[in-house]
This record gives C-alpha cells, sequence and structure tokens, in this order.
C-alpha cells in the first residue's frame, strides 16, 4: 500500500522561502495527519511559475537550490517530489527533485518544453535528456514534468525502463476546457503504457 498527497498549491513567483516553508508545511501535515508515503508538488513550486527573467539571474537559482536543501532536510521522514530550476554548468533545466532522507536522490529534467501562446520555456531552460524512476513499497514510479504527458515519448520511455506508475507535476495555466484536454491526453498516455498516471 501506498498513499500519496497531491499538494496543488499556490505558489508566488520570487518568494523562494515563502513557497518552501509552504512546501514544508505541507508535507509534514501530509505525513504527520494524512499518513503519506510521497508528497507532490508543483512544477517550479520553489520559485513560482512563470519565473521568467528572473532565471538570468545565477543569483536566484542558487537560492532556489538552497531552498531545495533545506526542504530536504526538514522533510526527511517523508519523500517529496517537487519543481525547481537547476543549473548544471551554464545549462539551465526546468526539473523535478526527488528529496529522500534528508537529500536530493534523484533530479529528472523536463524534455518537452513549451512555446507557444503564453509559455516562452526555451528562452530559458535545455531540453532534458533521459528518465528518472523511483520504488515506494514496490512501486516503480516515473517521473514527467508539464508537458511531457502531452506527448508520448516521455511517459513510454520511464515505462520501458520500468515504472508502473507516471507522476506529471505541472503548473500551466487554465483556460475555458483546458480540464478536459487535460484529462483527455493523461487518459491517452494511461491507455498506452497500461499504467496509471497522477
Amino acid at each position: 500500500m501506498m498513499k500519496i498527497a497531491l499538494a496543488q498549491i499556490n505558489t508566488t513567483v520570487g518568494d523562494l522561502q515563502g513557497n518552501a516553508d509552504k512546501i514544508i508545511r505541507y508535507a509534514q501535515e501530509a505525513r504527520r495527519i494524512h499518513g503519506a508515503d510521497l508528497a507532490v508538488f508543483p512544477e517550479l513550486a520553489i520559485c513560482g511559475y512563470p519565473p521568467e527573467d528572473l532565471l538570468f539571474r545565477e543569483s536566484f537559482v542558487d537560492k532556489c537550490r538552497q531552498q531545495l536543501q533545506r526542504i530536504a532536510e526538514a522533510c526527511a521522514d517523508i519523500v517529496v517530489l517537487t519543481g525547481f530550476p537547476r543549473r548544471d554548468g551554464y545549462t539551465l533545466y526546468n526539473s523535478a527533485a526527488l528529496l529522500l532522507q534528508g537529500k536530493v536522490e534523484q533530479v529528472y529534467d523536463k524534455r518537452i518544453l513549451p512555446n507557444y501562446g503564453v509559455f516562452d520555456e526555451k528562452r530559458y531552460f535545455h531540453t532534458g535528456s533521459g528518465n528518472c524512476k523511483f520504488e515506494i513499497a514496490g512501486h516503480w514510479l516515473g517521473i514527467v514534468v508539464c508537458e511531457d504527458i502531452w506527448v508520448s515519448g516521455p511517459a513510454a520511455d520511464a515505462v520501458k525502463a520500468g515504472a508502473n506508475l507516471i507522476l506529471n507535476i505541472n503548473a500551466s495555466p487554465f483556460h475555458v476546457g483546458k480540464t478536459g484536454e487535460r484529462r483527455a491526453a493523461v487518459q491517452a498516455r494511461c491507455r498506452e503504457n497500461s499504467v496509471p498516471v497522477v
């Protein structure tokens, strides 16, 4: 048996400490009150979405990483999945971090970057590659971020790597009819891969 808490929190762009405090509070509550094994937070939850040109400031990205570590240390008794901007040298990624036992255990970099409508992610981020899967209570969970679920590749690759459940974190905006569009996209991934999507 595995219990997953979905923390659909509202974050504030640029309020790194406030967003991290909220993540810590909700993760601890998920464990203490609801007995959750895993708490899942939105895409780029630490910095808020969309951070836009704040991402060009190295100090901003560094402080996001510091808050990520603070969250990991404060939530050592529950597995946490949350979004953050990750820098590797001069390359920036829209990433999901798996926090386990007080440290950053794994990182997944978003593979499909939207660049239409309100989205301008190719201006800021590089395309990720590879998969990320981890085990909780005998279940192998794969991670994808937002736009990754709208196409077949990332979820299918996670399943081929051994995932039997897909976690999709996102922070995309709503418009009239968006709920139905999202449901159809997620149902398509479930049918293609014969796995559930959270």
